[in-house]
């Protein structure tokens, strides 16, 4: 059952980042100032409320199936994790919030265009690390 979840999370909270990183690409290139509102306040709510227990039940049910296993494929994916959330945590959630609070301000100057490219350079980092680990999850559980 842990085994199930944590695969179910995981691919909740992949898609999630790479919804929130091509609608934020797409409504920037080819979106109104409107629809690039609408798509940072879908972000916060209802995003971070699906995107944040998804990540929280993926790392605590990955760390209980990896206790104690050891490997190249486990040791790829702890080491990928902490990079993860540290980047969800000081990069992402932060940005998310206040792109969300500056669009709805109508603030798109030169501030809210440098926080979007470090929120969509930091996304993309992540979904490409969240994207490894479900391939090396994928692996793992071939090989058993």
């Amino acid at each position: 059952m842990k085994l199930l979840i944590h695969r179910i999370s995981a691919i909740i909270a992949t898609l999630c980042v790479v919804i929130f990183f091509t609608s934020t690409l797409f409504v920037e290139l080819f979106g109104s100032l409107e629809s690039v509102t609408q798509v940072k306040s879908f972000i916060v709510l209802p995003g971070l409320f699906i995107l944040i227990p998804a990540i929280a039940l993926t790392g605590a049910t990955g760390f209980q199936i990896s206790k104690g296993r050891k490997g190249r494929l486990i040791e790829s994916k702890k080491k990928r994790m902490p990079f993860i959330a540290m980047n969800g945590l000081l990069i992402l959630l932060p940005s998310a919030i206040i792109l969300n609070q500056w669009a709805m301000e109508g603030s798109f100057d030169t501030a809210f265009y440098v926080v979007q490219a470090l929120e969509l350079i930091a996304g993309f980092i992540n979904a490409s690390l969240m994207i490894l680990n479900i391939r090396d999850g994928r692996k793992f559980t071939h090989k058993r």
